[in-house]
């Protein structure tokens, strides 16, 4: 855990070295949706490689840098591309950015994502806010030695997903006339998508939307006492009574198409905030 620490204050040091802003709202672009990324005034842009003790992401999609800078006149932080469980990375790793962004001074997190549609009911092409979470990863980040300074040990979940901040997006996506739906998020390890039984399963848990990401992100985030908003990108139908064949390149496909739904969300949510 030692070493964990020392390689997360080595990035913050050489972040605060190299920018002049001190970011209160952090942004991770999930597949696709990195179409936020060019709304940024007078960006200062980090590879992940150049920063001490990042990792590099892989996944499709994922640009893999650090974005500072003006969103609307707020000073934000963007993550071009996260880390996945299924990459091969511990769980530790996959956070490593959210300790990172705690450290700065990030006070909200704005997490997106692309994800499948349980919910008979729901549309691909549409965002979904996230209320709540299921942890299906098999894992935890928090598992191991707790940093007191970082966060108690047994961190309170009740509101993992802003109840305030979800209601300014969605009064927000109302005068935008965007359609949108709320629901709970399950978070699968992958990288495989569902076999029509798990989907019948995790839906019958009460999960609205199935996806490999973010869960991680936002258990440390609370944890480290960050507020969060979660938005999905629902990019296909995940229903098990009705499955069809699956391809990364399709879900990155709505998953752009939406993006740009949730860029204006997102660029109006930080004016008010």
């Amino acid at each position: 855990m030692e070493e964990y620490i020392k390689r997360v204050n080595q990035a913050v040091d050489f972040l605060s070295n190299n920018i002049e802003l001190t970011p209160k709202v952090a942004i991770i672009l999930g597949s696709g949706l990195h179409g936020i990324a060019d709304s940024i005034e007078n960006p200062k842009k980090f590879s992940y490689k150049e920063i001490p003790g990042f990792p590099v992401s892989t996944a499709p999609g994922h640009k893999g840098e650090l974005i500072f800078g003006k969103l609307n006149g707020k000073d934000v932080m963007l993550m071009n591309g996260r880390f996945h469980y299924y990459e091969g990375y511990d769980m530790k790793t996959v956070t490593f950015p959210i300790r990172v962004m705690q450290l700065l001074g990030v006070e909200i997190l704005i997490v997106t994502n692309a994800a499948g549609g349980m919910n008979p009911e729901f549309e691909i092409g549409r965002p979904m806010f996230i209320t709540d979470h299921i942890n299906m990863m098999g894992d935890n980040p928090l598992i191991g030695p707790n940093v007191e300074e970082w966060g108690p040990r047994f961190p309170d979940m009740s509101n993992a997903y802003d109840r305030e901040l979800r209601q300014k997006a969605m009064e927000i996506a109302q005068k935008l006339n965007i359609p949108f739906y709320e629901g709970i998020y399950v978070a699968v390890s992958g990288p495989n998508f569902e076999t029509p039984a798990e989907l019948k399963m995790l839906r019958w848990m009460g999960a609205d939307a199935v996806g490999m990401s973010t869960v991680p992100e936002v258990i440390v985030a609370n944890h480290g006492g960050i507020n969060v908003l979660g938005i999905s990108a629902i990019t296909d139908k995940a229903v098990h009574e009705d499955l069809k064949p699956l391809t990364a390149e399709e879900v990155l496909e709505v998953a752009n198409k939406t993006g740009g739904m949730i860029v204006k969300i997102i660029s109006e949510l930080i004016k008010e905030l």
